[in-house]
């Protein structure tokens, strides 16, 4: 099976190593382009790509400019990278038809894992995409199967899918509201309590990498490995 394949576009060729490394770890397949000129040629030399983290400022071609062009032809999902604070050309992104929007400095693993959401949301994941891996702990999606350090777990479905939830967000905050309104989706009116009552049992069931799920009080819930 092919892999999915990825393109980062920055002038930095440190900031390119960074980013591609943590993207090989995860499978995916990494195209680089050190300005706007190349990124525009191998995008239209390689017609597979299935997402392009794109920064803004270039030499050549800026960013903004890479991303009108290939937004005549093509919805394939775009990344911008920024300086910090550019609300303007956030703004001036989400015209252009940016998908999601990263200010440097990033932590990678968040960016990763923005990256695999947006995959998903796009349909561009394949059976590889369907495992989430983090910390020892593996849920493959299309088997409904979680083992922790190689060993099976049997977990209840909205536990299954509050797990799945977490290691798609690894590294990002997210409020009771926003974990109820996915997993168990708008239709649900009971309290947010029984997203406690969930972790609770899903931290038990995962035993000692329960720890991953960090209670931030007063609002929800972060998944983090902390060490590996």
């Amino acid at each position: 099976m092919e892999k999915i394949k990825i393109l980062v576009v920055d002038d930095e060729s440190r900031m390119r190593k960074l980013v591609k490394d943590f993207l090989v770890r995860e499978n995916y397949e990494v195209l680089e382009a050190g300005d706007g000129e190349e990124a525009l040629n191998i995008f239209y030399a390689e017609k597979d790509i299935a997402l392009i983290l794109l920064d803004v400022m270039m030499p050549k071609i800026n960013g903004w400019d890479v991303c009108r062009e290939i937004r005549e032809t093509s919805k394939v999902p775009i990344i911008m990278l920024t300086a910090k604070g550019e609300e303007e050309d956030e703004l001036n992104g989400f015209d252009l038809g940016v998908d999601e929007y990263i200010s440097k400095p990033f932590s990678p693993k968040i960016l990763v894992a923005r990256i695999g959401a947006i995959l998903r949301r796009s349909g561009k994941t394949e059976a590889e995409g369907n495992v989430l891996s983090a910390g020892g702990i593996v849920v493959d999606q299309t088997a409904h199967m979680v083992t922790v350090d190689g060993e099976s777990i049997d977990l209840s479905f909205k536990e299954f899918e509050l797990l799945t939830y977490f290691l798609e967000n690894q590294g990002i905050a997210l409020s009771r509201e926003k974990i109820l309104n996915h997993v168990w989706n708008y239709d649900y009116f009971g309290d947010a309590r029984t997203i406690d009552t969930h972790v609770k049992k899903l931290r038990a069931k995962i035993g000692e990498k329960g720890d991953y799920i960090k209670t931030i009080w007063g609002m929800g819930y972060k998944f983090e490995v902390t060490h590996q």
